[in-house]
């Protein structure tokens, strides 16, 4: 990369020091400044790894001065100690690890192998790539905010410099600041550079961090990090497929879910977990698989023993409301034929037969049912979107649910008889708890009452309204 005629090291010297530790570098400058002395220097091919020696432990001070005949010479000038390092390798650096207390780089360096070796996520190639591309490569030099030096790999990024503080902020990285100016991470560092990284708790490894990283350290961590996070999301999608054969009378059982793993190409059941969380397998896809092992002749072996055989010799009268939801079978029906599933009604907003509801696959509760204009429906839609399945009321017989209303009005003797009169004597409804405060001449109410469904507590309310001195009823968890 350098012209032969800048090529100055093909004669040089080197001067050794025999000198106490602690008084090496000291020295190591002393010889230096004799020699500049007397020989002119060439002040841009001073390179001092004294002061900041090189991650695999060498240290020396480099200069190229001027000799009498007009022949640039390289000068080396170290201690014994840093030429039994730089001449016999790691081995000698334990000869002198008790003389200093100090982390030195060949430390640091055999700490970020040792990190790597202990990683239960890496293999051996994966060691083999990272362990060449660090131990063969240059360094820069860069500053944190306080000022404190930090070695890098050249070609290094902001986010590799994330990963070199902790692994946790490498994770949270939002963004950097390269001598006070903003910067993406992909960034690319230079010497002397100072370097800011802007954290967020809400910000995650992505796998286009990969293209983003040189360093070993942080290509490791980053890979660990999304592997955890893939195997998170895997387990909503494990639980996501269960209910989805459900829906389609499969059974989930390993046999079941080798097949479609077979089936949709790929190479474990938690990818197939994984692509179904992510939505890149749904309901579409799943009946596909069905009509193509239908095709083969055994799809009657998927089905699960709930399935009730049919008499083909007999016409079978279907539901009405199956026939309507027939063409949408990815809704969640909620009502006599829902036994297998394991679903619950939100305490949040108490929904009811005739309210416009959605199912929320939760990790370990498994679905609740939410109304549409629930409190915290925008909430979980947008930020667990994956999640919420369509969900529809498919109920024939009359079974209570509990809700609550809130009644506010002027404080009148005999309100409360007024109430419970109108509940419980002219409407036949079960009370489970009523409430009422009076506060300067009004009173607030709440009751919580066992209904039917909507048409049901929509005229309960009609009814108290006509109460008198009854200002305004409405339902509780309406948004």
């Amino acid at each position: 990369e350098i012209p032969f005629e800048e090529v100055y090291d093909i004669f040089a010297i080197r001067v050794i020091i025999e000198t106490p530790v602690d008084h090496e570098k000291a020295d190591c400058w002393k010889a230096y400044s004799l020699i500049t002395d007397i020989y002119k220097p060439n002040p841009d091919r001073l390179r001092d790894w004294i002061s900041i020696p090189k991650a695999n432990g060498y240290e020396s001070l480099h200069t190229t001065v001027m000799s009498k005949k007009g022949k640039w010479v390289e000068v080396q000038i170290r201690s014994r100690r840093m030429d039994d390092i730089a001449e016999k390798g790691y081995a000698a650096h334990w000869k002198y690890k008790e003389s200093t207390t100090a982390e030195s780089g060949i430390d640091k360096w055999l700490k970020r192998i040792r990190e790597i070796l202990k990683s239960a996520e890496s293999d051996a190639l994966d060691f083999i790539d990272d362990f060449k591309l660090n131990l063969f490569s240059d360094e820069i030099f860069v500053f944190t905010p306080k000022g404190e030096l930090r070695t890098l790999p050249m070609s290094s990024t902001a986010l590799d410099f994330a990963y070199s503080i902790h692994s946790q902020v490498g994770n949270n990285c939002l963004g950097a600041k390269v001598n006070h100016k903003l910067v993406p991470l992909s960034h690319t560092l230079k010497s002397g550079d100072q370097v800011e990284i802007i954290t967020s708790s809400k910000q995650h490894p992505k796998t286009d961090w990969l293209n983003y990283v040189t360093t070993a350290r942080a290509k490791g961590k980053i890979k660990v990090a999304l592997k955890e996070e893939r195997k998170k999301v895997s387990e909503e999608g494990k639980e996501i497929l269960e209910r989805k054969l459900k829906q389609l009378k499969i059974d989930f059982n390993p046999d079941n879910i080798n097949k479609l793993v077979t089936f949709f190409k790929l190479q474990a059941p938690i990818d197939l977990y994984y692509d179904v969380a992510i939505e890149k397998i749904g309901l579409k896809e799943l009946k596909n698989y069905l009509q193509f092992q239908d095709r083969g002749g055994w799809l009657s072996a998927l089905r699960n023993t709930f399935t009730r055989p049919r008499d083909i010799s007999v016409p079978i009268e279907e539901d009405p409301i199956r026939q309507q939801l027939k063409s949408k079978p990815d809704t969640l029906l909620i009502g006599d034929s829902m036994e297998t599933l394991n679903y619950t009604l939100s305490p949040c907003c108490n929904p009811i037969p005739g309210d416009d509801v959605f199912g929320f696959v939760t990790i370990n509760e498994g679905i609740k049912i939410h109304r549409n204009n629930c409190p915290n429906a925008v909430q979980l839609m947008s930020k667990y979107a994956y999640r919420i399945v369509k969900a529809k009321w498919m109920t024939k017989d009359a079974i209570a649910f509990l809700s609550g209303i809130k009644v506010i009005g002027i404080d009148d003797f005999g309100i409360l008889n007024k109430l419970t009169h109108v509940i419980s004597s002219e409407l036949n409804l079960n009370i489970r708890s009523i409430n009422i405060e009076s506060n300067a001449g009004t009173f607030e109410g709440t009751v919580m009452i066992y209904i039917y469904d909507t048409s049901h507590l929509n005229n309960l309310i009609q009814k108290i309204k006509k109460i008198e001195g009854v200002q305004r009823v409405e339902r509780i968890g309406k948004k």
